[in-house]
């Protein structure tokens, strides 16, 4: 991609699955054993489901999506831009598009994990520590007394 090329950023409803698998292994969130037979089902059952595409090439470099009620609660995972393409604003795009349409919806708890060391970028884009909140993970077989 030329510096210039313009990349788009779309809501989409189906998607390259090969493309997302690769973005994915870039955020280093593919476990290889995964079906990538359930990626399309991901896209359709997300509220919102952004891509970052380079037009000229044809490369899809980024992505992200909105997990919700679609009413009042919206929770944003799996933003990943290609290591390539970062820090080119891409990923600010992909944000930016994803709270447009929960903002749409009149949504007004929009939350999100952010990885450690992300948190910056996240800030300027409006989001803030939970105080008085701990990110809780279930562990299936762990005690649970």
């Amino acid at each position: 991609m030329e510096p210039d090329s313009p990349i788009e950023i779309r809501i989409v409803q189906e998607w390259d699955t090969a493309a997302l698998v690769g973005l994915y292994r870039a955020g280093g969130w593919w476990e290889e054993h995964w079906d990538p037979g359930g990626l399309p089902a991901l896209i359709r059952g997300s509220f919102a489901f952004a891509v970052a595409a380079d037009p000229v090439s044809g490369r899809t470099v980024g992505m992200g999506r909105v997990i919700s009620d679609g009413v009042s609660d919206a929770y944003i995972q799996d933003v990943v831009v290609h290591p390539d393409f970062r820090n080119r604003g891409i990923g600010k795009r992909l944000l930016e598009a994803l709270l447009a349409r929960c903002k749409a919806a009149d949504m007004t708890w929009i939350s999100l994990i952010a990885e450690p060391g992300r948190d910056d970028f996240y800030r300027s884009l409006g989001f803030r520590p939970m105080q008085g909140h701990v990110p809780m993970l279930y562990h299936e077989g762990d005690d649970h007394s």
